[in-house]
């Protein structure tokens, strides 16, 4: 049950792109891009990875797709110490 998630979180890539949802909350596929500098391809690799294994919630509007981290999935997995990582105070 864990194990995908685990796995998807032991990313370097994949945790950056966590971290700049975190902090910037819901955000269009298109920013993304430019934010991390990945091509589109390997970001919608990277973004699959982490919707398969439940930690992020996407919502398609018109041709754009807006990411956000699912923070009930994120809330069961991390401890006090990793939370301040991912999720940083408001």
């Amino acid at each position: 049950m864990y194990k995908q998630k685990f796995k998807a979180l032991a990313d370097t890539k994949r945790l950056h792109l966590l971290n700049v949802l975190s902090n910037k909350g819901e955000t269009c596929v298109c920013d993304l891009t430019e934010e991390l500098e990945l091509p589109q391809s390997k970001l919608s690799y990277h973004l699959k990875v982490l919707m398969d294994a439940g930690l992020l919630m996407k919502e398609t509007r018109g041709t754009w797709s807006y990411y956000s981290i699912n923070e009930e999935e994120i809330d069961q997995l991390l401890s006090e110490q990793l939370c301040c990582v991912l999720k940083p105070s408001k």
